[in-house]
């Protein structure tokens, strides 16, 4: 039985997000957890570019009809995704990070959480946050930006939720499967937006409670009040979530605060200045810094620029309103763009990889 998870396991590492093997086999065990067997056969048979279930099960090698059948099963379960094209249902292979694993939040049961925490102490943070270009990318609180500082749509986390036509939020499937394990934190467990460019789209989930626009918006500023820090996926366009993460659960903050990969998540562009003549000293800012990048000196906070991502939850509770956020620039005075989107980012990752694109979409 080993052998069909063996095969998945090797196929979703083939992806440009990564899925590594560890040591002690624990990525099987995971993934039996949320496929049958035979669902991961057909899993790994599939590829990133939607295809019909005629096309899947030919390849497969077995029946169209059952094909279909179990590749409905699957979406369901959050294994794969599926779009309405106009030859009909189309179904796609997700990544485990992000896709799989962030489907499973109607699943996870202390049994599943135990197995990704052990996967994840295992891996530490390799393939999957220790390569170019990052899953995730920060984006700054709206306050802590200098004024007349121009941010484009993707560094603007309200300005997202703004160009949205429908909006829905889950459970934070990272704070849910801590708690799950007795390591849970005290913030807000319903805090992952998602967004949608039809209206109505969230309508009648199972997983996902569909809010409006106004909601999603109070929903960011809860999250910033409570010092949780925004992440979308590290590209300019077509974003559909808005993550608020806290670095002692999140998988992928976790890979800066316990795993040592300082790139494990991509700074916003932007970075922390102390105005040292308006700073009073207090450390409120160095105790709301959820990347260790601001400390007291002489009563003045300063900020160390290797470890400063340019969140912004530093800024709001100064009470002098001493810190804010200014555009990040390199020795040539430009700002590095991420990739335009979601395909760029996967070409970029698999020239990091040196594995072939080829096979994977089509």
């Amino acid at each position: 039985m080993n052998d069909v998870y063996t095969k998945l396991a090797r196929r979703l590492d083939a992806i440009p997000n990564g899925f590594p093997a560890t040591a002690s086999g624990v990525e099987l065990r995971l993934l039996a957890k949320i496929f049958a067997p035979e669902e991961a056969a057909l899993a790994a048979e599939m590829r990133l570019g939607y295809e019909t279930a005629d096309a899947i099960s030919a390849r497969a090698g077995i029946d169209p009809q059952e094909a279909a059948r179990r590749l409905k099963t699957m979406v369901r379960k959050g294994q794969i995704r599926v779009r309405r094209g106009d030859g009909g249902l189309a179904f796609a292979l997700m990544p485990f990070v992000v896709g799989i694993y962030e489907e499973q939040v109607a699943r996870m049961d202390q049994e599943l959480a135990r197995l990704v925490e052990q996967y994840f102490q295992e891996v530490s943070g390799r393939v999957l946050l220790s390569t170019a270009p990052a899953i995730h990318r920060v984006v700054p609180v709206g306050e802590s930006l200098a004024v007349g500082l121009e941010v484009l749509a993707y560094e603007d986390a309200a300005s997202l939720v703004e160009s949205a036509q429908a909006w829905g939020v889950r459970d934070c499937i990272c704070r849910l499967q801590k708690r799950l394990i007795g390591e849970g934190c005290n913030h807000t467990l319903e805090t992952c937006l998602l967004m949608a460019p039809l209206p109505g789209v969230f309508d009648g989930s199972v997983e996902t409670r569909a809010i409006s626009k106004e909601e999603a918006l109070r929903l960011l500023k809860k999250c910033e009040e409570e010092g949780l820090v925004h992440t979308i996926g590290n590209y300019r366009d077509r974003h559909y979530y808005i993550c608020n993460c806290c670095p002692c659960c999140c998988g992928v903050l976790r890979g800066v605060t316990e795993f040592g990969v300082p790139a494990a998540v991509a700074h916003s562009g932007f970075l922390a200045v102390v105005d040292a003549e308006s700073c009073t000293g207090c450390g409120t800012c160095v105790d709301r810094c959820p990347f260790q990048a601001l400390d007291l000196l002489q009563d003045v906070a300063v900020v160390n620029l290797d470890r400063c991502l340019g969140c912004g939850v530093c800024t709001p509770t100064c009470p002098s309103a001493a810190i804010r956020l200014e555009r990040r620039q390199d020795e040539e005075g430009a700002t590095a763009a991420p990739p335009a989107d979601i395909k760029d980012w996967m070409a970029r990752r698999a020239k990091s990889r040196q594995i072939p694109l080829e096979g994977i979409f089509r």
